[in-house]
């Protein structure tokens, strides 16, 4: 049977037996996918690096039609993100981008448009050397490509615009809910806060200053996309709460 090619994103890698290592990884042309890599636990592999946290790569793997797991024959390296894979807090904004994806992406649904934003954001983390502006873009525009972005623009419940005043969210709510129908525990998104996401909406990530990383409308943003992430998969991210941590 020939080997099937694909451009691909490592999402995750797992011990399997004394040698091998599962991998979960988003192909180009054939989307979220796991497949067996023979002997990559060894000290001597042929995969090297290649297989590390997001890393972007060439993958060629055999797939039968009594199998769920492919079995990767050959990977080579395309694009290496080893600053952000070997620091802590760079590398939890990595984990964080693989957990969304996992949770996302429906098994062997092919998504040009996620694989180019989790390309971007990771690119970006390792080129800023900081997470917090690719993290909350990323979370923005993945509820975007999933239909879950509510009104930015006035209150879900009663449909009164915002204007300058701030907007509330939480898990618990798939909307922004204004100043009467808050509810206990929401977050508030500021003017600002949803100023920005009209730029995100409008603007490559490569292409905003660094001045604006350290802007509370930002963590407002990526706050309000992950808690929207989580209601919507009914999943809470385990990865989250590390980047809070020193």
């Amino acid at each position: 049977m020939p080997a099937r090619e694909t451009e691909a994103i490592i999402l995750k890698t797992f011990p399997l037996g004394e040698a091998d290592r599962l991998v979960s990884f988003l192909g180009r042309s054939s989307g979220r996918m796991r497949g067996v890599a023979a002997g990559a636990r060894r000290l001597k592999n042929r995969y090297g690096s290649t297989l590390e946290l997001l890393s972007h790569a060439q993958l060629w793997y055999i797939e039968r039609e009594t199998r769920d797991l492919v079995r990767i024959q050959q990977a080579e390296l395309l694009e290496s993100f080893y600053k952000a894979q070997s620091d802590y807090g760079l590398s939890t904004g990595l984990a964080l981008v693989s957990e969304i994806a996992e949770q996302v992406l429906p098994e062997r649904e092919v998504s040009e448009p996620m694989f180019r934003l989790i390309l971007l954001a990771v690119r970006e983390i390792e080129r800023r050397n900081s997470g917090a502006l690719p993290l909350s873009y990323f979370a923005f525009w993945t509820v975007r490509l999933a239909g879950w972005l509510p009104r930015f623009n006035a209150c879900a419940t009663c449909g009164k615009p915002f204007g300058k005043q701030p907007a509330y969210q939480a898990a618990s709510h798939p909307g922004l809910l204004c100043e009467e129908h808050r509810r206990s525990g929401m977050k508030p998104v500021s003017f600002a806060g949803r100023e920005l996401a009209e730029r995100f909406a409008g603007e490559r990530l490569d292409r905003f200053d660094a001045a604006i990383e350290a802007l509370p409308a930002v963590k407002e943003l990526r706050e309000a996309g992950l808690n929207w992430i989580e209601h919507h998969t009914e999943r809470e991210l385990k990865t989250r709460q590390l980047l809070e941590t020193p």
